[in-house]
């Protein structure tokens, strides 16, 4: 059973920043729980107010069902009691439906509902997916406007009003017109997350169309720079901010743009970086060659002061 109320999991999100953590691997890609569970332990250390376990950072697209349902119950076992755990939903309606009850059964507190796999939708069937999976569910459910599945403001206002356990919208498109259609629509109805990757590079414009909160992936090896950067957009520190770019988030991107898929691989090769294992990505991922690592291992080693 969950520890909080959908209502209280969308507050608890929406005060802080945000934690996606990478699954660990052993050298074989067999899920390494143990580091999974020092790593997340770790990390409850820094002060984030919400943990997604398995999502996008943690390779969610390439774990089995059981494997997900195995990386949440982990993670709640493992965070601080006034943490929420956010475990992940997706692919088709029917998959989606049994990766919700997955994580409510593990103990997770609510669900990213990410986009269903392959194919495209009409708006129309999008709301019978997102209904079908808040139905199958107590567990407040966040959607994830990315890829095959980018929400219109009219779809997100008759969800928000249709099903009262939907608590959020995370954003993976940067569409800014869209966003701010969605909030004249939706309001402090829902808790909104900024979701483009390195979110960093966004959170200060965000902030102003009511996105209090982002999912950060260098939280993962730099926690404490994380959340500097964090307080600094909260506090409007535009100075702070755009120095963090410049020195840190901005050359980080940089590698990351270097190839396909590296949003995710750049991450856990941070974490290795840092001394902690993390193990390889699996594939259809590749991770960082040798000189793309020594590129990254000078970068933290130059993260920023306060």
């Amino acid at each position: 059973m969950s520890r909080f109320s959908p209502a209280e999991v969308a507050e608890r999100l929406a005060g802080g920043l945000l934690s996606f953590p990478v699954t660990h691997f052993r050298e074989d890609l067999s899920f390494d729980e143990t580091a999974y569970r020092d790593n997340i332990g770790w990390l409850s250390g820094f002060g984030a107010t919400g943990l997604f376990a398995a999502g996008g950072t943690g390779e969610f697209f390439s774990l089995t069902t059981a494997e997900v349902e195995r990386v949440v119950s982990a993670a709640a076992q493992e965070v601080p009691a006034d943490v929420p755990v956010i475990a992940p939903a997706g692919y088709g309606t029917a998959s989606a439906v049994e990766l919700a009850r997955a994580g409510e059964r593990a103990g997770a507190d609510g669900l990213l509902l990410l986009p269903p796999y392959l194919t495209e939708a009409p708006q129309e069937g999008l709301i019978e997916h997102v209904r079908a999976v808040c139905a199958a569910t107590d567990l407040g459910v966040i959607i994830y406007s990315r890829a095959n599945a980018v929400y219109s403001d009219e779809a997100v206002a008759r969800l928000a009003e249709e099903c009262p356990n939907l608590i959020g919208f995370k954003d993976g498109v940067g569409d800014i017109e869209k966003m701010t259609r969605i909030y004249s629509r939706v309001g402090d109805r829902l808790t909104y997350v900024g979701g483009l990757p390195t979110a960093e590079t966004f959170a200060l414009p965000y902030l102003e169309m009511g996105v209090t909160t982002y999912s950060s992936a260098m939280y993962n090896f730099v926690p404490e720079f994380a959340v500097r950067f964090y307080n600094a957009v909260r506090a409007r520190d535009r100075a702070t901010v755009y120095r963090y770019l410049d020195e840190f988030v901005l050359p980080y991107c940089d590698i990351r743009n270097r190839s396909a898929g590296y949003a995710v691989s750049i991450v856990k090769a941070g974490v290795r970086a840092i001394g902690r294992p993390a193990g390889p990505v699996r594939a259809p991922l590749t991770d960082l060659d040798d000189t793309e690592m020594r590129l990254l291992t000078d970068l933290i080693d130059r993260v920023p002061e306060a």
